[in-house]
């Protein structure tokens, strides 16, 4: 990899002008897709014959996926080269949103948002490697700033998009509509995402991959097997002792690998291992909401799609707001307290969504989602700039990349936790009506307020001036 730039590759002017534009349309793709689901579950579930309950595993093999293969994303591109790599990660995401499209059911569906998911997984890790090297310090981060907005338009219509198609058209338009999206860029990547590679790659830690991604995949079946109640409780207790065995074995691998996956010696910077640990019990509760709050509307409170997509746009528009003040909050009072003060807040946030009926208006409705996503963005950009703001050169590319995992597989955990609350609180009733579900949608909220809320107590282990906000313009990932 470039590290001056002197060594950065010389672009020509059109290369350097539309390789943003590339990169961004690669970011708008995943978080578009990430959102636009959510709105349509309940209509997919009709359409397939499925309880509506139990349409989680649409969410979480795509998040699992994702989170598998995000540490080979950069061994990948110094290896076959940033355009190569690109590409394939478009078509694949192409071709598995075609496949979503046509999948007759759920089995199916599973299996083509694993092919997404391979996709999805290189497509933001690679596009920003490119940037990364391709442009200067100086330069990167308005590049990278500018990268990002389509990350911000993403979640603000996807819910609204997967209503309005879900209800007007068909559930599977919101995946055809990758289609065309994936194939300018490819045509752009042809012409403007240039082929950087690393002559002498470093080697990639395979033993310590296998080790840690069945990990994953193992403890995550379990927990979801747990919660459903459609594979025995012996498969899944074995299936979970095999994944912290796994878990287990990466860790005694990591000690004695000479370039482990993962670097131990992050968990000797306190910032990191409290952000890290922190994280994963914050996403637990937050990362479920943008799931379980669309089915929420529909099923339980009678709205159409349509009107349920448009319902959530107050929260990513106060996500959006509180961007802009998150730093100045943190700089002014310190890490410490924002986030065992906004972490306790989060879970109230969270848990108040028991509170809201069919008499609730729409402009109750409306402020409460809006708090809800100013709140929710706050924690993130706290945990994700504290988490990564101390890491050095040598930790820093590590670092990033077990974050990233970290975020994805804590949302996949929060998504099938909080269906496995919702089917135990139901009775796992199929084709309830909205004044049986009510309560069991309650109880879920108050359940997963309750843990997100106990993040708090991790976040108090930080030391008063801990994480001190004088350098915290690392850029905060959602």
């Amino acid at each position: 990899m470039p590290h001056t730039d002197s060594e950065r590759p010389q672009l020509d002017a059109a290369t350097r002008r539309y390789l943003p534009w590339v990169v961004a349309l690669a970011f708008f793709m995943q978080t578009l897709d990430t959102t636009i689901l959510n709105t349509a579950l309940p209509g997919m579930a009709r359409d397939m014959g499925e309880n509506p309950l139990r349409m989680q595993s649409a969410v979480v093999a795509y998040l699992l996926t994702v989170a598998m293969l995000i540490p080979a994303s950069g061994w990948l591109a110094d290896r076959f080269g940033t355009r190569r790599v690109f590409i394939w990660a478009i078509v694949l995401f192409s071709l598995g949103s075609l496949a979503c499209a046509l999948a007759p059911s759920l089995a199916v569906l599973v299996a083509a948002r694993v092919l997404q998911g391979v996709g999805g997984a290189l497509l933001v890790p690679v596009g920003r490697l490119a940037v990364l090297r391709a442009f200067p310090k100086d330069e990167f981060l308005p590049v990278m700033t500018f990268i990002a907005l389509p990350g911000l338009v993403g979640p603000l219509l996807g819910p609204a998009l997967g209503g309005f198609l879900t209800q007007y058209a068909s559930w599977h338009w919101i995946f055809l509509i990758n289609l065309p999206v994936g194939l300018i860029g490819v045509l752009a990547s042809l012409r403007f995402m240039p082929q950087l590679s690393d002559p002498a790659p470093r080697a990639f830690d395979w033993g310590g991959f296998a080790l840690f991604s069945l990990g994953l995949m193992l403890l995550s079946l379990a927990l979801q097997g747990f919660g459903e109640h459609v594979i025995g409780t012996a498969v899944c207790i074995v299936m979970l002792v095999a994944g912290l065995a796994c878990m287990m074995a990466y860790w005694l691998h990591a000690a004695r690998a000479p370039a482990p996956l993962f670097e131990r010696a992050l968990f000797s910077i306190p910032t990191y291992r409290i952000g890290l640990i922190g994280n994963v019990f914050a996403r637990l509760g937050s990362g479920a909401t943008p799931f379980l709050t669309p089915m929420f509307l529909q099923l339980g409170l009678g709205f159409s799609p349509s009107v349920a997509g448009l319902s959530m746009i107050p929260a990513v528009l106060g996500a959006m707001l509180t961007k802009t003040l998150a730093i100045r909050l943190i700089r002014a009072v310190g890490y410490r307290r924002v986030l065992v003060a906004n972490t306790l807040l989060l879970g109230l946030m969270i848990a108040s969504f028991a509170i809201v009926d069919r008499d609730t208006s729409h402009t109750w409705l409306a402020i409460h989602l809006g708090l809800f996503g100013m709140v929710n963005s706050l924690q993130f950009t706290a945990m994700n700039t504290l988490t990564l703001g101390d890491l050095d050169a040598r930790t820093a590319s590590s670092g990033n990349s077990l974050l990233s995992v970290v975020m994805q597989l804590s949302m996949s955990l929060g998504v099938a936790t909080s269906s496995a609350f919702l089917l135990l609180f139901s009775g796992g009733a199929r084709g309830a009506d909205g004044a049986v579900l009510v309560p069991a949608f309650h109880a879920t909220y108050l359940a997963i307020g309750a843990m997100a809320a106990l993040a708090a107590f991790i976040f108090y282990q930080l030391r008063q001036h801990e994480g001190a906000a004088d350098a915290r313009d690392t850029m905060a990932q959602d």
